[in-house]
């Protein structure tokens, strides 16, 4: 009896186990939830976000608003202000984060400019506009 009993616990004990269904989480960095909500914000996606007319239009969209912050002017202060944002499903920016300052208000001057864009083009995962981080560099040059 003992030896008819252990197989056919094992048989069981494997049909339950085969039964469980497997998560497979996604990729890591693919989504990641923002505080205070219930939604996530992909940081890639398969049709990444695009500012109207592309990127030589948000570069020179860019170069005709920012203005370089006096303190830095006098400091010598130059170089590459990193900006993160959110551009949601309906193309609005939001959540704007400095990743990398220079300091001498280059920083805060990136983060106004970034502000005063239009709506984007926003995302696409799957065929759906989702919300999506951009990283943006900003570059401060003396001439």
């Amino acid at each position: 009896m003992k030896k008819l009993f252990l197989p056919l616990l094992l048989l069981f004990a494997g049909a339950a186990m085969a039964q469980t269904e497997t998560v497979v989480p996604p990729p890591p960095g693919q989504v990641e939830p923002v505080q205070g909500r219930n939604d996530a914000v992909y940081t890639y996606v398969e049709q990444m976000p695009e500012y109207p007319g592309g990127n030589d239009a948000m570069m020179e969209f860019i170069r005709k608003n920012l203005r370089y912050p006096e303190t830095a002017k006098e400091t010598g202060v130059e170089g590459r202000v990193i900006i993160r944002f959110v551009v949601d499903e309906f193309g609005a920016i939001s959540d704007i984060k400095i990743l990398k300052d220079i300091g001498a208000g280059c920083g805060a001057e990136a983060c106004r400019v970034i502000k005063m864009m239009p709506i984007w083009k926003p995302g696409k995962q799957n065929g759906k506009a989702v919300k999506t981080y951009f990283t943006l560099p900003v570059t401060f040059r003396l001439s």
